[in-house]
């Protein structure tokens, strides 16, 4: 049995062996896997550290830790060192987020050090589709042009208000989440149906590796829900994240979400894992 001292803070040295290992499921490691593939494992681009569990060229879990506290493959031993390492160092992550298994035992072990969490999502469904929509795409919905940033961003506001339970604007008076709303627009990656300067629809696609992108962020706005918007746009997106960049689409989403849920399967979602978050 490997040694709780085998966790270690991982580096560039280690990258090949660290996107092996995400990419042995590029659907649940999606979001790690785009920021390693996009920054490397330098603590000052990644935003965090990347912890390792396991030998150098006998990797066997991965830990991010940076804004979100992810694991990754995490055997219960890899998970033991890891709640040991992020209890020494103290919580420094708004959420704890990914495979529900690991997150829950992660928690477990952390609790007791961190105190209680405002907010525990206990199962969130992660969906997937290879396959072009079942139902037909907005022909309205499309990418958001920079000009544009001023009408999207009260849409993206609400809809992280109303999805995690706390503005964007706190902490930092949302300087972080306007700079990260307008890299999307920039990068090609925000869409939306806007009509006559109101934002009827939008979602992101908010990681993307070869093999997988995973969309997030979707809303409608509250006074045009039940027409349709939702499936039609999402159906939009699917298609665009299909033809441009990975060839499964994913997403994770609440269980209590039960109308998103028929949305998504009614345009093609499968369910694949699931997902746990504790929100702080």
């Amino acid at each position: 049995m490997l040694r709780t001292s085998a966790s270690r803070v991982l580096d560039d040295n280690d990258r090949d062996e660290v996107l092996a290992l995400l990419d042995t499921d590029p659907v649940a490691n999606v979001f790690v896997a785009a920021r390693v593939r996009a920054v490397g494992l330098s603590p000052s681009r990644l935003g965090g550290q990347m912890w390792g569990y396991g030998p150098r060229g006998g990797l066997v879990s991965l830990c991010y830790a940076g804004a979100n506290l992810v694991p990754v493959n995490a055997t219960r031993e890899a998970i033991h060192a890891f709640a040991d390492r992020a209890r020494k160092q103290g919580r420094r992550c708004s959420s704890i987020v990914g495979p529900a298994g690991a997150v829950e035992q992660l928690w477990e072990r952390l609790e007791p050090h961190w105190g209680g969490a405002r907010a525990i999502r206990w199962a969130q469904p992660v969906m997937a589709t290879t396959s072009a929509p079942a139902v037909d795409p907005d022909p309205l919905v499309r990418r958001v042009r920079p000009e544009e940033f001023g009408i999207l961003l009260p849409a993206c506001v609400a809809m992280f208000t109303e999805e995690v339970g706390v503005s964007p604007d706190n902490g930092d008076g949302g300087a972080l989440y306007r700079s990260r709303v307008a890299e999307l627009i920039r990068i090609g990656r925000s869409y939306a149906r806007i009509d006559d300067g109101q934002v009827v629809f939008k979602a992101e696609i908010g990681a993307v590796t070869p093999q997988a992108c995973q969309i997030q962020g979707v809303w409608v706005h509250p006074d045009l829900r039940g027409r349709g918007h939702a499936a039609a746009g999402m159906a939009a997106v699917v298609e665009q994240a299909l033809k441009y960049f990975a060839p499964v689409v994913t997403l994770y989403v609440n269980d209590f979400n039960l109308p998103a849920r028929a949305v998504y399967r009614k345009v093609g979602f499968q369910e694949v894992d699931t997902f746990m978050s504790v929100l702080f």
